[in-house]
């Protein structure tokens, strides 16, 4: 079944609160790359990447909204604009929001964005992602 396109600019609530930890840091970087997070006490980088953990969630927030199996969904693209480092000690949350939806031959291309905010509310970082719904059987 086809997205609703009257999602469009649809944001669905928040992810609960996220404490970013020195072990979840370490966790991973350590799936990322099993050298990088190591074994040591000493303190690992938080990665760039890092935010996906709340936009997953924020994503299936959505998905589980609206009733979208993740076994159709592919995922097609992934952006992050940071307008602060992620940092240990932070305490964030993720708001998913559908900026765009087009049907190319029976299947959706979903375009969202994930605002991840800190404790105060402020926007940390912004990701972007491109989803696509795959019509027919699966």
């Amino acid at each position: 079944m086809p997205i609703d396109p009257t999602l469009v600019g649809r944001t669905y609530p928040p992810t609960p609160p996220y404490a970013v930890t020195h072990e979840a840091v370490r966790a991973f970087a350590t799936a990322l790359d099993p050298d990088t997070g190591g074994t040591g006490d000493g303190e690992v980088a938080v990665p760039a990447t890092f935010p996906i953990v709340l936009a997953f969630g924020a994503m299936n927030t959505f998905l589980a909204a609206e009733d979208v199996e993740l076994s159709r969904i592919v995922h097609g693209e992934q952006k992050f604009s940071y307008r602060r480092p992620v940092a240990v000690g932070d305490v964030l949350v993720a708001s998913l929001t559908v900026a765009g939806l087009r049907q190319i031959g029976g299947n959706d291309i979903i375009a969202t964005t994930s605002a991840v905010t800190d404790a105060d509310g402020e926007v940390v970082c912004e990701t972007t992602s491109t989803l696509v719904h795959r019509g027919g059987a699966a």
